[in-house]
């Protein structure tokens, strides 16, 4: 399972996803050379997108805003509270859990 950061996906949501390619992801494109396939599992963690393409390296290469930080925080630890749920094939749970201790931040 690899977890990682996603343009497409807005700050504070979180995908899963089995398989698929790099989409200009440098961190997936390194993973997928590594183990020589692309058929892992996935959890996207959403960080919005800056709006400018051009924008794109300096915004996924800065720090969180506080605000974004203390989401970010709550997102992780929901991630590691809730990952039974991933690993035993209730993508949904794992998602919707993770989402229910998020909305109020």
């Amino acid at each position: 399972i690899v977890l990682h950061d996603e343009l497409d996906i807005p700050l504070g949501k979180v995908r899963t996803k089995q398989g698929g390619g790099p989409a200009g992801h440098n961190g997936l494109k390194s993973i997928d050379n590594d183990l020589g396939n692309q058929g892992y599992r996935r959890v996207r963690i959403g960080i919005g997108h800056p709006g400018d393409k051009a924008r794109v390296s300096g915004y996924v290469l800065s720090d969180f805003a506080s605000d974004e930080r203390h989401l970010s925080d709550l997102i992780v630890a929901g991630i590691s509270r809730h990952i039974d749920f991933l690993l035993n094939g209730k993508e949904s749970d794992f998602m919707n859990k993770i989402q229910d201790e998020t909305k109020a931040a």
